[in-house]
C-alpha cells in the first residue's frame, strides 16, 4: 500500500474514532467521517467496507488499550504492592488519555450485546499465565499475612469502579461545581494517587 494510501486510511481511522467517542456509533454517519477526513464517502467504504466494520476496528483496539494495563503488572521482579501500584496508575492513565472511553463502552455494550461478546473474547486473550501468576502471588502475600483474604477478580473490580467514576461523572460534577477543565486535571492527577491509596488500605488485613 502506498503511503498517501497509508497516510488517508489512518486519518480516516483517527477522524472516526473522534466521533464516535464524541457521538456513539449510531449518530455517526461515514457521510459526516468522510467530511471531516477531507475524502469521499467511497474512500471509507474503501478502506473499512462498512461503518459497523470501521467501528469494529476502533472498539476492539480500545478493547485491547484496556487489558494493557492488566499486561503491564506481569512483572514478578517487582514486589507485589508495586505491581498494584502500577496496575491503577496504568489503567487510570489510559482513561486520562481517553476519557470518553467509558461512555463509549458503557453505551455500546449496554445496546449491542455483540460488543459484549467482542470484550469477552479479548479477556480471553489475556495469556492464562498472567492471571495464574498474579492469583499465585496474591495467594502468597495472603499466606505471609501481609493482605487480607481477597480474590483477584474482587481487585480488579475495585481498581475499575475507582478509576472510572471520575472520568463517568465528570460533565455533572462540572456542571454542578463550575470547575474549569485545567483545575478538574490537577484533581484528577491528585485522584490517581487517592485510589492507589484506597486500594492499598483496603487490602490491609
Amino acid at each position: 500500500m502506498k503511503e498517501r494510501d497509508q497516510n488517508m486510511e489512518q486519518l480516516i481511522l483517527e477522524t472516526a474514532e473522534r466521533l464516535f467517542m464524541d457521538k456513539g456509533f449510531a449518530l455517526t454517519s461515514t457521510t459526516e467521517i468522510a467530511r471531516e477526513a477531507g475524502c469521499n464517502q467511497a474512500l471509507v467504504h474503501y478502506y473499512f467496507r462498512t461503518k459497523e466494520k470501521l467501528f469494529e476496528s476502533i472498539f476492539e483496539r480500545k478493547a485491547q488499550l484496556m487489558l494493557s494495563a492488566i499486561l503491564k503488572m506481569d512483572d514478578p521482579s517487582q514486589p507485589f504492592e508495586e505491581r498494584l501500584r502500577n496496575l491503577v496508575e496504568n489503567h487510570f492513565d489510559i482513561m486520562v488519555k481517553n476519557p470518553k472511553l467509558p461512555f463509549l463502552f458503557l453505551n455500546e455494550l449496554l445496546t449491542n450485546p455483540k460488543r459484549l461478546e467482542i470484550m469477552t473474547q479479548k479477556f480471553r486473550t489475556i495469556p492464562m499465565t498472567v492471571m495464574e501468576r498474579f492469583t499465585d502471588d496474591l495467594q502468597k502475600e495472603i499466606d505471609k499475612g501481609r493482605i487480607r483474604d481477597v480474590t483477584p477478580i474482587s481487585i480488579l473490580l475495585t481498581v475499575l469502579s475507582l478509576n472510572l467514576t471520575p472520568f463517568i461523572i465528570k460533565p455533572i460534577f462540572q456542571q454542578m461545581t463550575n470547575v474549569s477543565d485545567e483545575l478538574f486535571d490537577v484533581m484528577i492527577e491528585e485522584r490517581k494517587h487517592e485510589n492507589i491509596r484506597i486500594l492499598m488500605r483496603s487490602l490491609v488485613p
